[in-house]
């Protein structure tokens, strides 16, 4: 096997003899079997430490190109070859569903235009925060335990500040009552493990959160949307579905709902809290969206101090979709119940991560963060609203945050406008993906942070002549 490696080249002798090794077997010039030479034999051939190549040779194993032997060697692995370029594609028709919008919203697709994702563009983000407190957190003297599982609540310095951030709510909670997960939807996967089996009945928001609704369904949960009006749920409807199906839980959004970024009012708090108490069921208030309000807001679990709510929190829509941190808080008895489904579920989540938030939360990062974003969306809300406005969309301007849910004129089922905007490379989300049994809906979630791009508006102008 012949190799040129040179300490003149910037890249690591480490990675030089990786790239060589790994090109040689791709170009089948090492066959599957083939026998590399010994670590010291190599070394000495090319005057480089033995433990430079220990660490490629360990590389290569780990990427799938070798196999290491004991005693015997180090052998060049069977590669299955790839074939997914030369098959031909499966041609199949996909109704526009759930799981055919989380595909496309997380899709790699060039020049894709995702209208309708849940989430701000990745370059809204303060990810030069988020490198610096990774490379300092990294160093080794920051108290990181890389090979030790965390906390069954989680890392207890950010539980503390969770806290003071909830306090500054109004809402009152130890740390103990604070358990933190792998973003929101692992809480709300927590709760519906410990609340549900199959058959109990649900209540959530019509229209609402759609990821939600999918999993519920796994869980064999029956499903009863609750209508949203300007100021809330429906507390008269949610009185008579409570008294008719004695539900376990009770889902919704309080503040930036999600789809119709409109606010709960305390009028409407009230009403659903006393609803909750005369028919003895748990209102879980998903609050994920609530960084990006600006003003105080109305919240249950600050009228209620989490006797009867379990109040669902995320970092993952303003600092990091990959760091995954949310946290639910509740009574400090049920708080101990979850954290052991959250054992038995997955053992634990990343302390590293959870490190990492806890150092921009409290470096003073996070508040002129959350303010840049506030003032960026505000601009953007007011565009998209002329935009949509023009193409003859109507809807209540929302109370802030990432949606704007625009009706569509002339129809009562926007899918139709979403399947042909995938033909356009834009990704819509239709109004029945967030109801409960999809039922057909005029609407359309627009993420504003998205829409200001003039293939939008030039879609719009030509699909809705």
């Amino acid at each position: 096997m012949q190799l040129s490696l040179s300490t003149q080249n910037p890249l690591p002798l480490v990675e030089q003899i990786v790239g060589a090794v790994r090109g040689q077997i791709d170009d089948r010039l090492l066959r599957p079997g083939a026998r590399l030479p010994a670590i010291r034999q190599f070394a000495e051939h090319h005057g480089i430490s033995r433990f430079t190549v220990v660490e490629a040779y360990d590389r290569l194993v780990a990427q799938g190109y070798l196999l290491s032997k004991r005693g015997a060697g180090f052998f060049v692995a069977a590669r299955e070859e790839t074939v997914s370029a030369a098959l031909p594609a499966m041609q199949r028709q996909r109704a526009i569903d759930v799981a055919w919008l989380m595909r496309r919203a997380l899709s790699d697709a060039p020049d894709m235009l995702k209208a309708s994702v849940g989430w701000l563009p990745p370059s809204w983000l303060d990810n030069e925060a988020i490198s610096k407190a990774v490379r300092q957190l990294s160093r080794g003297d920051q108290g990181v335990r890389f090979g030790c599982y965390g906390e069954p609540n989680g890392y207890r310095p950010l539980r503390e500040h969770l806290r003071v951030m909830l306090a500054a709510q109004g809402i009152e909670a130890h740390p103990d009552q604070i358990v933190l997960t792998q973003g929101a939807t692992q809480a709300l996967d927590l709760v519906a493990r410990f609340f549900i089996r199959p058959g109990d009945t649900v209540l959530v928001d019509d229209p609402g959160y759609f990821n939600l609704f999918g999993a519920l369904r796994l869980l064999g949960a029956h499903l009863i949307g609750v209508p949203r009006g300007e100021g809330g749920p429906d507390a008269e409807v949610l009185e008579q579905l409570a008294a008719q199906h004695k539900p376990k839980l009770f889902i919704t959004h309080s503040v930036l709902h999600n789809p119709t970024g409109i606010n709960l009012n305390a009028a409407t708090a009230y009403r659903v809290l006393q609803v909750a108490e005369r028919h003895d069921f748990t209102v879980v208030e998903d609050d994920t969206y609530a960084d990006l309000h600006t003003g105080p807001a109305a919240r249950m679990a600050a009228l209620d101090q989490l006797k009867r709510v379990i109040f669902i929190g995320s970092f993952s829509k303003t600092l990091s979709a990959n760091m995954r941190v949310g946290y639910l808080a509740c009574t400090q008895d049920l708080a101990h119940e979850l954290a052991d489904v959250k054992l038995l579920t997955s053992v634990s989540n990343s302390e590293f991560t959870e490190q990492v938030i806890h150092r921009l939360l409290t470096e003073g990062h996070h508040r002129k963060h959350i303010e840049r974003l506030q003032s960026r969306l505000a601009d953007n809300t007011a565009r998209a609203a002329r935009m949509l406005e023009s193409a003859g969309l109507s809807f209540r301007y929302p109370d802030g945050g990432v949606f704007i849910w625009a009706r569509v004129p002339g129809t009562e089922d926007a899918t139709p406008l979403a399947e042909l905007a995938e033909k356009s490379n834009i990704v819509l989300a239709p109004g029945k993906i967030f109801r409960p049994q999809l039922q057909p809906s005029p609407y359309l979630r627009i993420n504003v942070a998205y829409v200001n791009d003039i293939r939008m508006e030039r879609f719009l102008a030509s699909a809705l002549k």
